[in-house]
Parts: structure tokens; sequence; C-alpha cells
């Protein structure tokens, strides 16, 4: 397992701009996605697979989550935005 390289990253292109608008995310490298200050979102590959390394719970280390497809993309970036979306009181 490496981490994801630019031509890696353009297969997921849609997925990274996704990720480029939300709100409360910076990219602090290419595909490189923090939260405050804490490390959130990275990517990997391997064997022509893509995998996403996310924190989606602050308290719990990184999950992987497989996002070759658009089903996988889809259901990452949704997950992702269930995480940032402010509690409620």
């Amino acid at each position: 397992m490496r981490h994801a390289t630019s031509e890696d990253l353009g297969a997921i292109d849609g997925l990274v701009s996704s990720l480029r608008e939300l709100a409360g995310l910076t990219e602090k490298r290419p595909g490189v996605f923090y939260r405050r200050s804490k490390a959130f979102l990275h990517f990997h590959a391997h064997d022509g697979d893509l995998f996403a390394d996310v924190r989606t719970d602050p308290g719990k280390d990184f999950e992987r989550r497989r996002v070759t497809t658009k089903a996988e993309q889809r259901r990452l970036l949704a997950e992702i935005r269930r995480s940032l979306a402010p509690s409620a009181p």
C-alpha cells in the first residue's frame, strides 16, 4: 500500500473536488485533508484500487474505506458530510 499519487487522485477527481468544497476541511497537500488542526483524510493506492483513510470520529483512529467505484465514493462523501454536520443541541 502506498500513498496516492497525483495520477491516482485524477481517477477520483470528482470525489476530491467535492471534498475541497466542504466547509470545515482544509487541504494541506493534494488529497490530504485536515479538520481544524488534526489530520482527517488521505488516500492510498493498492493493486489497482483506491482507499481513503478517514477519521470521522475525532476520538478514534483512521478507518480505511475503498473508494474505487463511484458508489463507494458517494458513500464516503455522505459519511463525511454527516460527520461534519453540526450536532443538534
